[in-house]
């Protein structure tokens, strides 16, 4: 089932009750205004005891009356927040399309009520020269309750301006807002100092609920070398959850980016271990490397049919068949659907949601050395405890260490003919996966150490990592060709195409190298510098 979904992009104003109502027309992108209707709406907001919705800027509701009545759900975008909608059910039954986009956060903690939300709004629609809605404007009279601890019960008036139509997202939809937020001010409203209804309702009452667990545990000191790893690993928890219900809505480069955050997760942990000590930390490696390789499946599929395409478009010989072109085009999105199945699947499992456990207990409470038994045991042999930046500048100078003994096996082998070709492409491969290493380490080592300037190394590190990542596509869509070309072969069909295309792929696996001996001088230039 196919979930109702909207781009939301709005402007609150707070207004006092005896304010009249403003001239809108006097917009320029208001020619007049369309049907006005008064609605009486009632929503009830879910949440978890700790509040993990809120925290993390998203809404969940049961609203009743109005055009649109049933569940919403409104999460944070770039433009705005993406709003999703389901049928109207029984309190006590969210829509599985709902919860979706939000297990990752939820898991399974009970949601609850937390506020009720009454308003009467009336509603006017704003028409263009065309008549088409450019906007609505709602005058909302509110009264609300708090059913957190503590809770009250408030009323207020507020106006909003919501983009309608074709102006979501576009630079006319931006100019619209801009000039109406001019002009209702200069009617007496206020810019809401509440990115919500929900969070003027709670008010000082989410004081009163407790912490989520990844937010309620130790802090530690910014000078303690485990500072910078936790930070680091919280910063990919945090990507890591964002990504989760995009990549179940399939959209574009999302399951890359979460692929992304949790290689980066994985990489921490491996970098910087000895810092943070714990069998959990084996387990959590362990996962990850598993969701890792499951998100591979589609990313791997994406980017050969990406190429595919290019290929295609770009072929100037006229010799590629139909009957090859089609299956070039069409047999990796196939591939590429059943990956995504299979990761949906994986992130509705009982297995992924205590992975996410088990990470936000090790960000809360982060199995650090006891620094005072360092100090203790640096006095006994006469030495003085090690700094925090020599700690993280050795745990840096190990992952240096990885990467230029890879980077050695490639200049003794890649060019001996005698080897066959995976095996000289499998030392490519693991140089790039342990540049990507070396640059994650490089960045948390910067953002916590004023010391150690690694900006220049983490730089140099992704350009390694983009420049071999694009070797690592060509021989990923070349063997895709040989596998489509055997497989053509047992239908008896003509695979010439496939073959050329094979060749080309092979060409751009070699060019896409020609950078590689400068990068790597950058990269000792910039570890040298440290």
């Amino acid at each position: 089932m196919t979930t109702p979904r909207f781009l939301e992009v709005e402007a609150k104003f707070a207004i006092d009750e005896t304010t009249a109502a403003p001239e809108l027309t006097t917009l320029p992108a208001v020619e007049k205004i369309g049907e006005t209707v008064e609605h009486h709406l009632s929503a009830i907001y879910y949440d978890t005891a700790d509040l993990r919705l809120t925290r993390s800027k998203i809404t969940l509701r049961r609203r009743t009356g109005g055009k649109d009545d049933g569940w919403h759900i409104k999460l944070p975008s770039d433009l705005g927040r993406i709003e999703l909608a389901a049928p109207l059910t029984e309190p006590s039954q969210i829509p599985d399309e709902i919860m979706s986009n939000i297990r990752a956060i939820v898991r399974t903690a009970p949601l609850e009520p937390i506020a009720q939300v009454d308003n009467r709004r009336v509603e006017s629609i704003l028409l263009n020269a065309d008549d088409a809605p450019v906007a609505e404007f709602c005058d909302d009279h509110v009264t609300a309750w708090s059913l957190l601890p503590g809770g009250e019960r408030t009323s207020w008036r507020e106006w909003e301006v919501e983009l309608a139509g074709e102006m979501p997202g576009t630079e006319e939809g931006t100019e619209l807002i801009r000039q109406a937020t001019t002009y209702l001010i200069a009617q007496g409203a206020r810019v809401s100092s509440s990115p919500s209804k929900l969070v003027s309702a709670l008010g000082r009452s989410q004081e009163n609920a407790p912490l989520p667990p990844h937010l309620a545990g130790i802090l530690l000191p910014e000078g303690d070398p485990a500072f910078a790893v936790v930070e680091a690993l919280r910063a990919n928890r945090d990507s890591l959850i964002s990504w989760d219900p995009r990549v179940r809505r399939d959209e574009w480069d999302s399951v890359h980016q979460m692929r992304v955050a949790t290689r980066e997760l994985r990489s921490h942990l491996e970098t910087f271990e000895g810092i943070l000590v714990s069998d959990e930390l084996d387990y959590i490696e362990d996962e990850l490397k598993e969701l890792a390789r499951i998100l591979g499946e589609a990313r791997d599929a994406e980017v050969v049919e990406e190429r595919f395409h290019d290929l295609l478009d770009s072929d100037a010989t006229g010799l590629i068949d139909d009957t090859a072109a089609a299956h070039i085009k069409d047999d990796m999105r196939a591939e590429y659907n059943e990956a995504h199945a299979r990761i949906v699947d994986t992130l509705n499992s009982d297995r992924y949601l205590a992975l996410l456990d088990t990470i936000d207990q090790l960000i809360a409470h982060p199995p650090v050395v006891d620094p005072t038994a360092e100090v203790a045991e640096g006095e006994e042999s006469g030495g003085k405890p090690a700094k925090p930046s020599e700690v993280l500048y050795d745990h840096l100078a190990e992952a240096y260490k990885k990467l230029m003994k890879r980077h050695q096996r490639v200049v003794d082998n890649y060019g001996d003919l005698e080897l066959p070709l995976h095996q000289r492409e499998d030392y490519v491969h693991d140089m790039r996966k342990t540049a990507k290493k070396l640059r994650y380490a490089a960045e948390a080592v910067g953002e916590a150490s004023k010391k150690l300037k690694t900006g220049k190394l983490a730089r140099s590190c992704k350009s390694l990592q983009s420049l071999l990542g694009d070797f690592q596509d060509a021989v990923t869509a070349r063997d895709r060709l040989a596998d489509l070309a055997q497989d053509a072969r047992e239908r008896g069909e003509d695979t010439f195409a496939y073959g050329m295309l094979y060749q080309r792929e092979m060409d751009n696996a070699a060019a896409a190298l020609e950078g590689y001996d400068d990068v790597v001088a950058d990269i000792k230039r910039g570890f040298k510098k440290l």
